[in-house]
């Protein structure tokens, strides 16, 4: 299957910039999740990307195909939409065949009683039949080929608008936030129908979502937008260990990440609430941001005084919440149910840095060097 590329992208709609500039490449095969916010641009660029929306400037190309000035139609692409966009009179057999008759068979072909009629007619719904149940079984489909959406759940809706998408084996597949509308449970089985179905076809995949959980688990690559920009694209391990700016840091992660202010000093040492820190910048002096990811906070005897607010009890793992005078916000800590329990009767603990992220106060990255540690 072909990959899909862009160039230079843009697009504004009165006075707002949309999107501004953005270049990406989608390998053969790849899934790739385009990550951020409401607003950010990202299904804009779906939808230019399947010439349903016209870019201001820049290229577009399927493979080695430039489409920019070819029609929805002729791109060979198929989208799937948080809206199901299922027919309520066809059955879920007639829904998932409709683009297939639409390629296959002549206008005459397609009418009811004329069609059935005319040569070639019959041997080509029989294939057709085929190839719809064909993309029906791995999606669990077949005992529902007979139905109405009106008798299906929402997970099965959504697996029929997929086998629909996926019935004509397109070049790549656009999805945008498909899973918005299903509950937790669900969303989970059906991302991994999804990823399972992608990989067994070897199609590239672009999928839109504002929510990093499902990017991070589904994603071969994480595209991260904000603002019609494109901030960082990278593996889903490298935007959560190493990401370029602030706003990837904040965004990527659950809890998210810790930020505290810092003082770096002209030899690059760094304090805080007027402590000394492990670690050293390797340019840069003066206020600057820490970025804590709550596992990578501990409880040392030398560490920041802070008092603790509560206990979020998950099961495998307990979220600590504390406050720490001079900071503003909550500082959360990731501890392992029976450390945590250690805690109870306990309002005040000390808070140490295992390992962090520096950022200006512009949200750009400080490289930073570990010192000597202290020990326990």
């Amino acid at each position: 299957m072909p990959g899909v590329k862009l160039r230079d992208i843009t697009k504004q709609f009165g006075t707002t910039q949309v999107l501004r500039g953005v270049s990406l490449a989608v390998e053969e095969g790849e899934f790739l999740a385009i990550l951020g916010p409401s607003g950010c641009g990202k299904s804009t660029l779906l939808r230019i990307i399947a010439g349903l929306e016209t870019a201001d400037s820049g290229e577009v190309f399927i493979g080695d195909r430039q489409v920019d000035s070819l029609p929805a139609k002729a791109r060979d692409l198929a989208m799937v939409f948080q809206s199901y966009a299922l027919y309520p009179y066809m059955t879920v057999a007639a829904n998932i065949a409709l683009p297939l008759e639409m390629r296959r068979l002549s206008a005459l072909q397609r009418l009811p009683f004329l069609g059935a009629i005319l040569p070639g007619t019959r041997a080509a719904r029989d294939l057709i039949a085929r190839d719809v149940e064909a993309v029906a079984s791995p999606l669990g489909l077949q005992g529902l080929l007979g139905r109405k959406p009106a008798q299906l759940s929402g997970g099965q809706r959504q697996r029929v608008a997929l086998a629909r998408a996926m019935v004509r084996h397109p070049a790549a597949f656009l999805m945008d936030e498909p899973l918005s509308n299903l509950d937790a449970r669900l969303r989970a089985d059906a991302r991994a129908e999804i990823v399972s179905l992608t990989r067994r076809l070897g199609v590239t995949t672009l999928y839109v979502t504002h929510d990093q959980s499902e990017a991070m688990a589904m994603a071969d690559r994480v595209a991260v937008m904000e603002g019609g920009n494109l901030l960082q694209l990278a593996s889903p391990q490298t935007l959560y260990d190493d990401p370029q700016s602030l706003a990837v840091a904040r965004f990527v992660g659950t809890p998210p990440i810790n930020i505290w202010t810092i003082e770096i000093a002209g030899n690059g040492s760094i304090t805080c609430c007027g402590q000394r820190l492990p670690f050293h910048a390797k340019s840069s002096s003066g206020p600057a941001l820490m970025g804590l990811r709550p596992e990578n906070l501990e409880i040392h005897q030398d560490g920041i005084p802070a008092r603790v607010l509560r206990l979020e009890r998950l099961g495998m793992e307990t979220l600590v919440h504390c406050h720490i005078a001079g900071l503003t916000g909550t500082t959360i800590l990731r501890l392992t149910p029976s450390a945590a329990e250690q805690l109870i009767g306990f309002e005040n603990v000390k808070l140490m840095p295992k390992k962090a992220l520096l950022f200006d106060l512009q949200g750009n990255r400080i490289a930073v060097a570990e010192s000597a540690r202290i020990d326990a």
